[in-house]
């Protein structure tokens, strides 16, 4: 007897201002060929449109209909669920951001507990060396050190950072940055930035966008950091991008004490923004910020403000989402045969519900 099909269900995004996806019209139709029934949801703020799922095959259901779904069907998303506490019985590839202690995170593994479901979370989705093999994060860099030099073109003129906002293209973005920064006087003020965390992808991306922009850049990675934090030099520069992933023993960059001591420094990118988790290395705030109010100011004189955005790429969601489903694709063409990057990824789960 034939086993029935895989059966992949690509869910609509809640969250305000996310329009990216997991899997592209490529990609569908790619799995649909190779004999994987796919239903992709309806969604009024997905950058891709559904007419593309159509053309490759795909089943269409209204937004929110993942919840009665078969139960064999494995839901795929990115960001967080509606928050109403309804136990999870289905296998959910996702970022569930609740292996680091986070509060939302246990309340997330007490739903699928109580469900019988399971999470596959898609940031600890590695391969054989333990590299994840599917990241956002070289737009999460590039899109959080736009926002991060917008902020510090708003204090030349004694203004808090305007809101966040998505374009169609990284041109696009580029072009009104490099307007703001002129404004701004960056070409006589000559701004330096900090980078740590460069020879990853989200150090990458910040790099590249700095780059872009003439703006002048210290690169650190693990070696540069290996003596422990805080770190007087981060202060030397005007800013600072963090973007490294905090795991423990990751020292502390810039600690409490930085508001008060003398330094350039009047702007932090924390890019990887983990303000809940016990291993944040800017300890400076509690939560992210957002679109519409994109910085903390956590001291006056001299400014010093965070940008601390947790949904960065979606400020460019067409090119991070071809950047991420392709990178996923793989991935996504093992599942029916529970290739051994998805045992890991589920073994973690089982992990984490048992030490709850």
């Amino acid at each position: 007897m034939t086993s029935p099909a895989l059966h992949l269900w690509l869910r609509a995004e809640t969250r305000q201002n996310e329009a990216r996806a997991a899997l592209t019209p490529e990609g569908a139709a790619a799995l649909t060929a190779a004999g994987l029934r796919l239903t992709v949801e309806d969604s009024v703020q997905r950058a891709i449109p559904l007419d593309g799922y159509i053309a490759a095959g795909a089943e269409i259901a209204a937004e929110g209909a993942w919840a009665s779904a078969p139960r064999e069907a494995v839901i795929l998303g990115l960001k967080e669920l509606p928050e109403d506490g309804t136990p999870l019985s289905h296998r959910h590839i996702m970022f569930g951001h609740a292996y680091k202690g986070q509060h939302a995170g246990r309340v997330l593994l007490e739903r699928f507990r109580a469900g019988g479901g399971t999470l596959l979370d898609l940031e600890y989705l590695t391969d054989e060396t333990g590299r994840r093999i599917a990241a956002f994060g070289y737009w999460a860099g590039y899109a959080g050190a736009a926002v991060t030099l917008r902020a510090w073109a708003a204090q030349q003129d004694g203004s808090l950072c305007p809101p966040a906002e998505a374009y169609v293209d990284k041109d696009a973005m580029n072009a009104d940055l490099t307007r703001t920064l002129a404004k701004a006087g960056a070409a006589d003020k000559a701004p330096r930035a900090l980078i740590i965390g460069a020879k990853g992808r989200v150090g990458a991306g910040a790099a590249d966008l700095c780059a872009v922009m003439g703006i002048g850049t210290t690169l650190w990675d693990m070696e540069e950091t290996a003596s422990g934090g805080p770190f007087p030099e981060i202060l030397a520069h005007e800013i600072f991008f963090n973007c490294i992933y905090a795991r423990p023993g990751t020292p502390v960059f810039v600690g409490p004490d930085a508001v008060t001591a003398p330094r350039a420094l009047s702007v932090i990118g924390d890019i990887a923004c983990d303000p809940d988790s016990h291993y944040n290395p800017v300890p400076l705030y509690s939560e992210a910020t957002t679109w519409a109010a994109p910085v903390h100011r956590v001291h006056d004189a001299p400014v010093l403000d965070i940008m601390a955005i947790d949904n960065l790429p979606s400020m460019l969601p067409r090119e991070a989402s071809e950047d991420f489903a392709a990178q996923l694709l793989p991935a996504l063409q093992g599942l029916a045969q529970r290739a051994p990057i998805w045992t890991r990824a589920e073994a973690l789960f089982t992990e984490h519900i048992a030490a709850l």
